[in-house]
């Protein structure tokens, strides 16, 4: 469905730069309806979820900064987050030996397990929710890449 039809348009944009600004902020609200559901079977969120793949790609524990840094929504609250995760059981937090105010996150076997049922899941629901082949991910990540430059 094109972006005018999604949205109740009914005269044209003022141009295509308009157009282009605001299909990629409703398939971004699209896009997290989905990935709410999506993790939400897992009783995670995608903040959650990016954390953990975080410190799976690290092989080692990170501190709460690191984690920030590399999110791929840095607004979120890290420390909240990862708190939610350690009642899950998903991961663990150590003080910091050289630094006391600092928290180490590592994640827990539990942890490990449901990401490898998740990463299973996540290939076909990719491909299921994007309806694109391969070259037009390629593609489309491409432009996305140029855009923010």
């Amino acid at each position: 469905m094109n972006i005018e039809k999604a949205i109740g348009q009914r005269k044209p944009f003022s141009n295509s730069y308009e157009r282009v600004l605001v299909n990629m902020v409703y398939t971004g609200a699209w896009l997290k309806t989905l990935q709410k559901k999506h993790f939400g079977q897992f009783d995670l969120t995608m903040q959650q979820f990016n954390i953990l793949r975080i410190l799976r790609g690290a092989k080692e524990p990170l501190s709460t900064a690191i984690i920030r840094e590399r999110m791929l929504d840095r607004m979120s609250d890290v420390s909240r987050i990862v708190d939610r995760l350690e009642k899950k059981g998903f991961v663990v937090k150590t003080t910091c030996e050289s630094d006391h105010r600092k928290v180490d996150v590592g994640l827990t076997e539990k942890a490990s397990s449901v990401l490898k049922v998740i990463d299973k899941k996540n290939a076909i629901w990719l491909k299921q929710s994007t309806g694109l082949s391969i070259k037009e991910a390629d593609s489309l990540s491409a432009l996305l890449d140029k855009f923010r430059k």
